[in-house]
């Protein structure tokens, strides 16, 4: 039956993703063993750990089941900024064989570091992710993450080679040589974020290239929320299939869970990161099935273990069995984080609700910017769309049928009327990398 799986394409199996089959009571004995270590690891090595657990009266040793994780302290992204650079670092220096780090765009950067034996625990989660998106020994994965600093390019890179795929190290920007590249090549699978990827499709047509018609049938997207809508929308103007994965830097970098075949939620791969829900407010833990905020704690990170890090991304834990036979739980698609959030005349605005109420509307382009700003002490909420030439045009009056359907999509999702400014195509700056879809000018 595995050579069977193993042999489909669609299936994906490959022998990384065995774990993934593990029964449920020897996936709790692992998850369990490993817990024990990484407490003790990190009690040990980590001066901020040893202080936070000493206060609460803990050591090592009261970590006697799973439920006892509760137990133990959050660890928040104001941690590892607070202990720059190598204040967490569990591991010398001397046996730190990589080091990653985020852009510091809001302050100092996240730093993170991997031993040799991190790399390869990378390495193997990678390959069960692309493993369960369809991908196989002998396919063309062209990988337009970014290489370097940013934790997504090598670390897909060193997942589908673990799986025994052929790589493409284009890494992201230069968008008519990925398409050259996705032609000459036969690529039959990328990596990159939905937003670019948007912009691919866009400037393919703009080349004469029909995506459709060329051998690329998977797209491994990730690094920034996005929605079904933008999922359907994808599939449809490039004839391929589409896969969610998720991950973060603090943890591991992509590789933390990922979609399967039946694309109804992320399987996290909880022999090595232990999900938890909890009340964002109060901290409490949720039970499976509710929506809260998605805690991870690392269960075979050397250089830097994660305790119960609060990873700010909204979701919930799927409890019933998927039909695709992995065991691990799923979690809901992440379409929001808790610091995304703004809000507007007394309502919560996510931007991934926006991309829902623009893609519902025929007409409409998958580019759009939130514009924040502040009016006689007032908050203001305006959305720049962009629409199709046919439209912009104006030939037939369609103009302001897409900005009513539109304001209607709209008010129906956020509960709230919002400026609307429709623009002409490309007017909106695409993005190499992750999309920025606020401008927040309420304090400047």
């Amino acid at each position: 039956m595995l050579r069977e799986l193993w042999n489909d394409a669609e299936g994906g199996f490959h022998p990384a993703s065995a774990p993934d089959f593990l029964p449920t009571e020897a996936l709790r004995e692992v998850q369990l063993r490993r817990l024990r270590a990484v407490v003790a690891h990190a009690y040990e090595k980590v001066p901020l750990y040893r202080t936070r657990m000493d206060e609460r009266g803990l050591t090592p040793a009261a970590i006697q089941g799973l439920a006892d994780i509760a137990r133990l302290p959050f660890t928040v992204k104001a941690d590892l900024r607070d202990t720059y650079p190598f204040g967490l670092f569990a591991s010398p220096m001397s046996d730190v064989v990589r080091l990653h780090a985020s852009s510091g765009t809001t302050g100092k950067p996240i730093v993170v570091a991997y031993t040799r034996e991190d790399v390869e625990v990378w390495s193997e989660v990678m390959a069960r992710t692309l493993a369960a998106c369809g991908l196989h020994r002998g396919d063309i994965l062209q990988n337009a993450f970014g290489y370097g600093l940013f934790t997504g390019g090598l670390g897909a890179h060193y997942g589908a080679e673990t799986l025994g795929a052929t790589v493409v190290p284009i890494s992201g920007g230069n968008s008519d040589r990925q398409i050259m590249l996705i032609r000459d090549f036969g690529v039959s699978a990328i990596c990159c974020t939905p937003s670019y990827f948007t912009h691919l499709v866009e400037r393919a047509g703009e080349l004469g290239v029909d995506l459709r018609a060329l051998p690329l049938r998977i797209g491994i997207f990730g690094a920034e929320p996005w929605t079904d809508a933008m999922r359907d929308h994808i599939e449809a103007a490039a004839g391929i299939r589409v896969f969610d994965i998720y991950g973060l830097s603090e943890i591991i970098g992509p590789g933390v869970a990922s979609e399967c075949g039946e694309q109804n939620g992320l399987h996290i791969f909880e022999d090595h990161f232990y999900p938890e829900i909890i009340d964002p407010e109060t901290g409490e833990v949720l039970p499976d099935g509710a929506e809260g905020e998605l805690v991870l704690t690392t269960l075979s990170k050397r250089a830097m273990p994660m305790l119960r890090y609060r990873t700010r991304d909204i979701t919930a834990l799927i409890a019933e069995p998927c039909p695709c036979g992995r065991t691990l739980r799923r979690m809901r698609r992440i379409g929001r984080r808790s610091d995304d959030m703004f809000i507007i005349r007394g309502v919560n605005v996510f931007p991934s609700q926006v991309e829902a109420a623009l893609l519902a509307v025929e007409g409409t382009l998958p580019h759009y910017q939130i514009i924040l700003s502040r009016q006689q002490g007032l908050d203001q909420m305006a959305v720049e769309v962009e629409v199709t030439p046919e439209v912009f045009s104006d030939k037939v009056g369609a103009l302001e049928g897409v900005r009513a359907r539109l304001a209607k999509s709209i008010e129906h999702i956020l509960g709230i009327r919002v400026e609307l400014r429709l623009v002409e195509p490309r007017s909106i700056a695409r993005s190499e990398g992750k999309a920025k879809r606020v401008i927040d000018r309420r304090n400047g």
